[in-house]
C-alpha cells in the first residue's frame, strides 16, 4: 500500500498520508518541534504507525540514495 498520496483534491496536491487529510510536512514539523512519534500519532489519530514507519524508512533511504543531479 502506498503510504503516502498527492490529489489535486486534497489539500492542492499537497502529500498526506493516504486515508487522510493529514500532510507529511506535519510529522517532519512535529520532529523539528521536539515532538516524539507518539506525541504526532496522539495529534493526528487518523494517522496509523505503520504509516509513520513507511515514510521514514522512505526518507532515510532517500538520504542514503540520492538521485545524481
Amino acid at each position: 500500500m502506498n503510504e503516502v498520496v498527492k490529489d489535486p483534491q486534497i489539500l492542492g496536491g499537497m502529500p498526506v498520508f493516504a486515508g487522510t487529510r493529514v500532510p507529511v510536512k506535519n510529522l517532519f514539523d512535529a520532529f523539528i518541534g521536539g515532538d516524539s512519534i507518539t506525541e504526532f500519532l496522539d495529534d493526528f489519530p487518523t494517522v496509523t504507525l505503520e504509516q509513520v514507519r513507511a515514510v521514514l524508512e522512505k526518507a532515510e533511504h532517500a538520504i542514503e540514495n540520492p538521485v545524481a543531479a
